[in-house]
């Protein structure tokens, strides 16, 4: 991103100020942690650099005022909003019922539906400044052709695509540069990284914790690469997740009978679906009774304290802007595994 930005700078030059020798006070600002987006800014406007993982595509958006008129397409987008303030500009999301923010619901934030099934009159009616939304495989959705088509400027962000915990929260900076509360993104965003740097650097790594992750989903069982967004959390809180796959960051899948081996030498469960009992988790397979962690008793914290009926977790919503308490709440239980001491003031997880 960084030869993007310096490209930019001297479009910059040209375009905005019709003199390469007229003098601009230019900022670009590359991203410390993020690799999918950047921000250029001069004077009053500024410039959304983003970049498709897949295909290296390069979309640029900018920005001459703040915008106060957006749909949000991905939880995630709207928690970074409510992080920085700046969740009244949020006229209506995809999947309502899906989300925790109970103040999506008091502030009459609108539903438009997903993908496939859009509400095009609907969005349309709302007259966004602009719509954001993500990309699952890192390339475009086939919707947004056709909302460009219909004259609504759209973004799409790939900060689920990101690895490092800090650098989706970087994304902080980029919806403050949107609705122009940069300083104050700016500020949560140092916050929440010299925290998280400093929980990171206390660890004692001597004797990881043995992580066993995840339980099937539909017929296999997801293991994150080790160089993966919740592997980086778990290590850096002092555990390893077994059958982690060392340089990679895709999820690799591995059979049930080699999760029961892993099982074996785990020191603790975590995040075992949707349970919230250690009963409900021996009735979802009959062979989990024998997993290490449920035969031995060890513990077992699974992510759903914040997630609601339908299915909303904030886990996936403020934990992907605010990782400083993913960690602080994956260090108790990493300490829970390896001294016995539990804590039960998480800001995520529940004890099984």
């Amino acid at each position: 991103m960084r030869n993007i930005a310096i490209i930019l700078y001297l479009t910059f030059a040209v375009i905005l100020s019709g003199c390469i020798h007229e003098s601009k006070t230019i900022m670009s600002s590359s991203q410390e942690y993020a690799e999918y987006f950047d921000i250029v800014t001069q004077d009053s406007t500024t410039a959304i650099i983003v970049t498709y993982p897949s295909s290296q595509q390069v979309d640029t958006l900018w920005v001459n005022s703040p915008m106060d008129r957006l749909i949000c397409m991905s939880s995630s987008h709207v928690a970074a909003l409510s992080a920085i303030g700046a969740d009244s500009v949020i006229r209506a999301v995809s999947g309502l019922k899906y989300m925790s923010d109970p103040d999506l619901r008091r502030n009459g934030v609108k539903d438009i539906g997903y993908d496939a099934a859009l509400d095009y009159e609907l969005i349309l009616e709302l007259k966004p400044d602009l719509l954001v939304t993500y990309a699952v495989t890192g390339t475009e959705p086939t919707y947004v052709s056709k909302l460009r088509s219909l004259g609504v400027t759209t973004l799409v962000l790939h900060d689920h695509l990101e690895q490092h915990p800090l650098a989706r929260a970087e994304y902080l900076c980029l919806f403050g540069a949107l609705t122009g509360r940069r300083e104050v993104a700016d500020s949560v965003y140092r916050e929440v990284r010299d925290r998280y740097t400093e929980l990171a650097a206390n660890i004692d790594a001597t004797d990881r914790v043995k992580v066993l992750i995840n339980i099937p989903y539909g017929d296999a069982w997801y293991v994150p690469g080790q160089d993966g967004y919740m592997s980086k959390l778990v290590w850096d809180a002092g555990g390893e997740i077994l059958g982690a796959v060392r340089g990679a960051s895709a999820s690799s899948v591995i059979s049930l009978e080699q999760a029961y081996k892993y099982s074996q030498t785990a020191d603790l469960w975590l995040n075992p679906g949707t349970c919230r009992t250690r009963e409900e988790l021996a009735e979802t397979h009959h062979m989990f009774a024998r997993f290490g962690p449920l035969a031995k008793g060890l513990p077992i914290y699974n992510n759903v304290r914040c997630s609601n009926v339908d299915g909303g977790n904030d886990f996936w919503e403020r934990g992907a802007v605010r990782p400083d308490l993913v960690l602080e709440d994956m260090i108790s239980i990493m300490n829970h595994a390896k001294c016995g001491v539990k804590e039960d003031s998480l800001h995520f997880h529940v004890s099984m």
